[in-house]
């Protein structure tokens, strides 16, 4: 028997997953699982992370994870407990499917029939933030190649397994040249090795655009993770409803299942959240170990009851719908339906297959790293650059000489103009003069030098090119 670690959440989850139980345990699911407790008890109980050591462990051994939606408390700088458990056990992939059921549910996309696939590991929610200055806070943007490699491959290869003809890439890379196009880059690459897949890639703006106009133009979308974040719950919505859509991650040992909605504190305890988000994440939990009979009966069951017109509250349409119905009864609706068939919505069929899981990642060989500059960002209260270009070209030595001034990554010197507004945050680079071979000697005398000057530096980034390729970006208007 499969053994999986089970979270009743917070807010509405306790009774949605109460519901989907009941339907896993008329369907014969045969799982046992192992309750834990997390989110906002443990939070509010001292638990800064939200999750005791012990239960870390509980999911570790069993590997599989089935979780309601939990509440992050405001304010304390708590740390979502989503992001960590994602990032924790390496669960790099989300896959969002968005499917319209029109006429059933309420759409302005009938043939909309999309999979977000979600890089869930790095980007902006490595959630490293430092407030440098009075005026300016800082968060990293961490975009790596494995990072890349895992979930563009995945994703080509989610499509072969699962019918899909298309792959589409979305980033921002005409501004992000070296995070988003390092991803960009790599989709590129990855795609040469499916040539029976069609691909294409859009800038994120105009990609989020279509995909809200013209939905069924999309098969498989590969994004970072904000993108996906944003995109997934948009695609769910303009499907019918964020209530419907379940996601699975998967990691190279450990997967977890859940909604793509949140807790919904407000509506807690009522009985009229929708239970389908979790239903749907239930079933693809089913796939992933192997249950897929089970999945296809309770899939089916759940279409017929949408095809009923039986339905909850947020997608309830008083033209389509026949019945509106709490969150229990929605449960003992698909568990009266186990065994039909939808009579118009295309039926599903799972056949038996083992989880999508790649080979364990091997790094390439290093590339030959040259450190050629540094980045110096100092905190300054002076509004002229040229003052301050004067001040910190006293630093040069011989090795390396101030070439640029940004603050907030416009060039202000030289050669700035008035008009362009600047904050307390400057960033000052050094390059390495002609022909010298630069060590970090050299930088360390800038620094030391600063200090004797008295300028607050406040953080500095190496500039490095990789096999003669520049590792960073310049100016705007350098």
């Amino acid at each position: 028997m499969i053994k999986v670690t089970l979270a009743k959440g917070d807010g509405i989850g306790p009774e949605i997953m109460d519901a989907t139980l009941s339907i896993l345990d008329a369907a014969n699911a045969d799982i046992t699982f192992e309750e834990i407790q997390v989110g906002e008890k443990m939070y509010l109980n001292g638990h800064t992370t939200g999750i005791s050591n012990d239960t870390w462990e509980t999911i570790r051994t069993n590997k599989i994870l089935f979780k309601a939606p939990i509440t992050t408390p405001q304010g304390g700088g708590y740390k979502s407990l989503n992001v960590t458990m994602r990032k924790t056990l390496g669960l790099y992939s989300n896959i969002r499917p968005c499917t319209s059921m029109h006429p059933f549910v309420q759409t302005k996309h009938p043939d909309m029939d999309v999979v977000i696939i979600r890089e869930n590991e790095e980007d902006l929610y490595a959630g490293i933030e430092h407030q440098q200055t009075d005026e300016v806070v800082q968060c990293l943007k961490l975009i790596s190649r494995p990072g890349c490699e895992k979930i563009i491959t995945y994703a080509f290869e989610y499509a072969i397994r699962n019918g899909r003809k298309k792959v589409t890439c979305f980033t921002k890379d005409n501004i992000m040249k070296q995070t988003d196009g390092l991803f960009h880059e790599v989709f590129n690459e990855v795609a040469l090795k499916y040539p029976q897949i069609e691909t294409e890639h859009w800038i994120v703006d105009i990609g989020a655009a279509l995909l809200a106009d013209s939905p069924e133009r999309f098969d498989v979308i590969v994004m970072p993770n904000l993108y996906g974040d944003v995109m997934s719950d948009i695609a769910a919505q303009i499907a019918g409803s964020v209530g419907l859509g379940g996601s699975a991650n998967i990691g190279q040992e450990c997967a977890m299942f859940e909604a793509i909605h949140g807790s919904a504190p407000d509506i807690a305890g009522k009985n009229i959240a929708n239970p389908s988000g979790l239903i749907n994440a239930s079933i693809m939990m089913l796939n992933h170990v192997g249950k897929n009979k089970v999945a296809e009966k309770i899939h089916n069951a759940w279409l017929r009851t949408i095809e009923d017109g039986v339905h909850t509250a947020d997608i309830y349409d008083p033209i389509m719908s026949t019945k509106k119905v709490g969150t229990k009864e929605f449960a003992e609706a698909v568990i009266a339906n186990l065994g039909e068939l939808p009579k118009q919505l295309p039926s599903v069929v799972y056949e038996e297959s083992t989880p999508l899981v790649l080979p364990k990642y091997q790094r390439k060989p290093a590339k030959d790293k040259k450190i050629v500059g540094v980045d110096v960002f100092v905190d300054w209260h002076g509004e002229d650059a040229n003052e301050l270009g004067a001040i910190l070209q006293k630093l040069n030595n011989d090795a390396l000489e101030l070439v640029l001034i940004t603050n907030r990554g416009v060039k202000v010197w030289p050669h700035g103009f008035k008009e362009t507004f600047c904050t307390d945050h400057w960033r000052c680079r050094y390059a390495a003069k002609d022909d010298v071979l630069l060590d970090k000697g050299k930088i360390v005398e800038i620094l030391q030098a600063g200090l004797e000057h008295n300028i607050d530096i406040i953080k500095t980034e190496n500039l490095y090119t990789f096999d003669g390729k520049r590792g960073y970006s310049l100016g705007q208007g350098q």
